[in-house]
Order: structure tokens, then C-alpha cells, then sequence
């Protein structure tokens, strides 16, 4: 049983992950300021294992509450940011006080901790306007937004503290995750829950663009799966370094759509009818998205379970339970 600090625990990936690691038997810490995190999504955890949960609402702009959270552990999964990237391009002050100032008081915090691993989400934003597909790890373009500036200067940190003080630390690069969890609400909720909460309505679907931009969906427990061989890797190769973490495979948005009437008309015939409607193209948004997991798969043992359709199957079947 290992200590583990969980930031951004009560988000979507967070609380996933706090799941994941109580269900394995280890003592979780989450760090939450419920600015994007729900209290909803770990208030079954809080009470199924109250021995070996705990929660603080602290913020890691704060360096005194990331000390506080940071204390005995021995692995920080650092999930807390501000996610989107049109977020980032209309408050670009807020997302770099949280996903950069933040990130290295949570570095500052778990290298005077004497924290064992560090392991945090990067993002496939980083990548920018490099045109190559697959995406490989070493070669990234500029960046597109505010939101993939943070996330690369995020890299640039981690592999600094590595080398200057000894810390272990692995990035994991997400690639568009989805599943159980994800929020449909808000401005900025990710494409898949709003679809999904759409079509639930009756309501049109909206796809910026003409829909055939690509993404490389990545169902949530591909992810867990990731971070679990983050922390277990004992390979020094494969440490104070970056991976993708995706399925290696891409479906543009016109796809996504099909699946998605496909699966939830299985539970209401009539979203099948679904209306599709176009708008303009999101600022910052690259054309296509799919990821190379080589060096996941040789470094870590990487084997993702979930494709689109089979993760989405269960996404679906999540939301139709959960939004009725």
C-alpha cells in the first residue's frame, strides 16, 4: 500500500483515478478546489473508503495547501488544471496562473516532500501545428493556444526538476479522453458529453467545421491503465520522459456522430433521427489528431483495451443511466 496525493481528484480523469488507486488498496489524498471538480464525483468514494481517503479543498496556487496535500505521500498523480483550449483563449491570465504557477508549486512542493514519482497529464496540445501523423513524442510544433503553452511549458519544468534535482517524473500526453464521469455542462465541455447530452434531448448536434476533422479518442480506462504503469515501472529508461496516451487510432467527428446515434438509439429509436447542424471552425483546433503509443507499448507495456466503439459502448451506456 503506497500513499498517493491525487490533484484535480475530483475532476473527470482525477476521480477515476482515486478510484482506481483505493480499489488497488493504496491511502489517496485528492486535492481539490471544485472550480471544474465535482463533489458528486467522489462522494461515493469518500464514504466506501473513509479509512484510506481523504479529501482537502485547497488549491495549488497555493503553495502552502499543495505542501499540506503533498505531505507523507509517495507518488503525486497531478491532474489539476484548466482544460480547453477556447477557455485558455478567452481567460489565457487564469489558465496560465493554474496549469503553469500551479504546476511548479505542486513540482516545489513534491521535490521538499521527497516524493518518490511524479506523474502528470500533458496533453496532445502540445503537439501544435506539426503537420507529421502519427504524432511522435520527439517531434512537436508551435503552439496553437495559450492552453498548449501551458502544457509545454509544463514538459519543460518537469524535465528540468529531473535533472537538476534528482525527482522522477513522467508525462503522460492525453489524447482527447472520454468516459464515465465527463461533464456535458458548461462552455467548455468536451465534445463527446455534449453530443451525447444533445442527442439525449432531442436537440441538433453542432460539429464546428465541416466534421471531417480527426481525433484520436482515448476511452478512460486506457488512461487509468497508463498511469498504473507509470507508477509501477521500475525501467529507469522509462522515466523523466513523455508518452503519449491514446489508442492509436483516429475518427472524425462525422464518425463520432454515427457512432454515437447508433449506440444511444439503441435505448431511444428516435435519436437515430438526429439533426446535424455546422458551424465555423474553433480557433486553435489542429485538423487531425492521432497518436504513435510505440514507445508506450515498449517502454511501459503499454496495451490499450478500449477502442472508440467499445469505449464509447460504455461511455454511452454511463450517460444514459446517469443524465435521465
Amino acid at each position: 500500500m503506497f500513499k498517493i496525493l491525487v490533484t484535480g481528484g475530483a475532476g473527470f480523469i482525477g476521480s477515476n483515478l482515486c478510484e482506481r488507486l483505493l480499489k488497488d488498496g493504496h491511502k489517496v489524498t485528492c486535492l481539490d478546489n471544485f472550480a471544474t471538480g465535482k463533489f458528486e464525483n467522489i462522494e461515493m468514494l469518500l464514504r466506501e473508503y473513509r479509512e484510506r481517503f481523504n479529501l482537502i479543498v485547497g488549491d495549488i496556487r497555493k503553495p502552502e495547501d499543495c505542501t499540506k496535500a503533498v505531505a507523507g505521500a509517495e507518488y503525486v498523480f497531478h491532474e489539476a488544471a484548466l482544460g480547453s483550449v477556447p477557455r485558455s483563449i478567452n481567460d489565457p491570465q487564469t489558465t496560465n496562473e493554474v496549469n503553469i504557477s500551479g504546476f511548479l508549486n505542486m513540482l516545489v512542493a513534491a521535490r521538499d516532500a521527497g516524493v518518490k514519482r511524479f506523474i502528470y497529464a500533458a496533453s496532445s496540445s502540445t503537439y501544435g501545428d506539426s503537420a507529421s501523423l502519427p504524432k511522435v513524442e520527439e517531434v512537436i510544433g508551435r503552439p496553437l493556444s495559450p492552453y498548449a503553452i501551458t502544457k509545454y511549458v509544463n514538459e519543460l519544468y518537469a524535465d528540468v526538476f529531473a535533472r537538476t534535482y534528482g525527482m522522477e517524473c513522467i508525462g503522460l500526453r492525453y489524447f482527447n479522453v472520454f468516459g464515465r464521469r465527463q461533464s456535458p455542462d458548461g462552455a467548455y465541455a468536451a465534445v463527446i458529453p455534449k453530443f451525447v447530452l444533445q442527442m439525449i434531448r432531442h436537440e441538433p448536434v453542432l460539429i464546428n467545421g465541416d466534421g471531417e476533422y480527426s481525433r484520436d479518442f482515448t476511452y478512460i480506462d486506457n488512461v487509468l491503465q497508463m498511469n498504473m504503469l507509470a507508477m509501477k515501472t521500475q525501467n529507469p529508461d522509462a522515466i523523466n520522459t513523455v508518452y503519449n496516451t491514446a489508442f492509436g487510432t483516429n475518427t472524425t467527428l462525422n464518425q463520432l456522430v454515427d457512432y454515437l446515434k447508433e449506440f444511444l438509439s439503441e435505448y431511444d429509436p428516435v435519436i437515430a433521427e438526429t439533426k446535424i447542424q455546422h458551424g465555423p471552425y474553433r480557433k486553435g483546433d489542429i485538423p487531425h489528431s492521432l497518436a504513435s503509443i510505440d514507445k508506450a507499448r515498449k517502454s511501459l507495456g503499454y496495451a490499450p483495451e478500449y477502442d472508440i466503439k467499445r469505449g464509447l459502448k460504455e461511455a454511452v451506456k454511463w450517460y444514459w443511466e446517469n443524465l435521465k
